[in-house]
């Protein structure tokens, strides 16, 4: 059974930082592209990072480009969202997802993955 598990979200003061991990298991995305979305209350989910499946190419929303980076370990099945400068609008479920094919470029919207997380909360208090 494969799983997508998200840890490290929390509460942070804007300005803090936080880094969420998101452990693989039931099988290797080390050939597939990973990203992390979004969810606030009320609120569609949405892009914020992508990576291939090498590291190569990373796509960011403009909302948390150059604060947030997306980064995996393909060793260790795990793909990473380290988030600096937080703000209050950045409070929301996190989650991660795997694409379940291998592509080159590695999708912006949630049509393009297959396998999701439970999500983690991430909440910026002003």
């Amino acid at each position: 059974q494969v799983q997508l598990i998200e840890s490290g979200g929390g509460l942070v003061q804007a300005g803090g930082s936080l880094e969420l991990s998101c452990a693989a298991s039931g099988r290797t995305f080390s050939s597939n592209p990973m990203g992390w979305f979004r969810q606030a209350p009320g609120k569609e989910r949405e892009f914020v990072a992508a990576i291939s499946s090498g590291s190569v190419t990373r796509y960011y929303s403009d909302s948390v480009k150059g604060r947030f980076t997306i980064s995996r370990d393909n060793r260790i099945n795990t793909l990473f969202l380290q988030m600096n400068s937080l703000k209050v609008e950045d409070t929301a479920n996190y989650y991660c997802a795997a694409a379940q094919e291998p592509t080159t470029t590695p999708p912006i919207s949630t049509p393009g993955y297959h396998y999701w997380g439970q999500g983690t909360q991430v909440t910026v208090s002003s």
